[in-house]
Parts: structure tokens; sequence; C-alpha cells
């Protein structure tokens, strides 16, 4: 018996729209990043990128429990002496939800240089549209088409 290891070339990425409306931050992060890992498939590879895209919509509209908007916070460093810069949870929904998806799914894949190819995969938008629509329109008429063809080779 030998065992199957998937190749690069076989892995077939496809599309997955979250909408993030009313939906806890925790648990939309990580369903993210399973599908972005690919563990949902029965290929999973650790080491490789077998996972698809992942399109968050409605990133304003996240739900966060408790005094996480006053508590949590954000901090980046500009690299100079007293570069240091934070902001908090309730800002950063203000000014840009999509960060806090991005930083949110970040904290929940591996860290390696394979999370930061993963993490291209996620596109994250505050309001409910999207510029993916022909992406994930074409990998349900190509579903459609396998099953219908499947259907006639049955018959």
């Amino acid at each position: 018996m030998k065992t199957y290891t998937l190749r690069a070339k076989e892995v077939d990425p496809q599309w997955h729209v979250l909408d993030a409306e009313g939906r806890p931050l925790g648990r939309l992060a990580s369903e993210a990043a399973q599908l972005l890992r690919g563990k949902h498939r029965p290929t999973f590879t650790p080491h490789m990128d077998n996972g698809d895209f992942v399109i968050v919509v409605n990133a304003e509209k996240v739900k966060v429990t408790g005094k996480k908007p006053q508590q949590k916070t954000y901090y980046r460093h500009s690299g100079y002496p007293g570069g240091l810069k934070e902001t908090s949870l309730a800002r950063m929904l203000e000014t840009h939800p999509d960060r806090v998806i991005r930083q949110a799914v970040k904290g929940m894949l591996p860290h390696n240089r394979l999370s930061r190819k993963l993490l291209r995969h996620l596109k994250a938008y505050s309001g409910p549209d999207h510029p993916h629509e022909a992406q994930v329109n074409a990998g349900r008429r190509r579903r459609k088409t396998e099953a219908a063809s499947e259907s006639e080779e049955s018959a």
C-alpha cells in the first residue's frame, strides 16, 4: 500500500465567501484559517498550500463581545525610538475593519513562510460588495458542469 502525496499542480483552489455580519470575530477567523490552510479537504498536507481563497464581506459588522472594543489594543512600531503606536479595537473597527479580520486570521495560521503565502489568499472588505464575483461564479459553473458530465456518464 502506497501513501498518497499531493502535488502542487493537482491543487484546485475554490473561492469561499464568508459574511461577517453578526458573527463572532474569533469563530469567523477560525473558519477562514481552516479554509485557507485546506484542512477541510481529504488531501490536506501540512507543508503545502492546498487551501482555498476566502473573501470576507461586511467586516465592519463583525460581532465582538464584552469589553474587547475598549480593552483590546493593536500595536505597531516604526522602528525608531519612541515609535510605538497603539490603536484600540473600537478605533480599528471604525477606520479599517478589514485589518481586524486580517490580524485575527493571521494569528490563527502557523507563524512561518507558508502562513505569509496563505494570508495573500484572504480578501477582506468592510462592505457587502467585493470585486471577485467572476472567480466565485467560475468555480460554481465549473462544479455544475463537472456534476452534469458525471451524471451523463453514469446514465
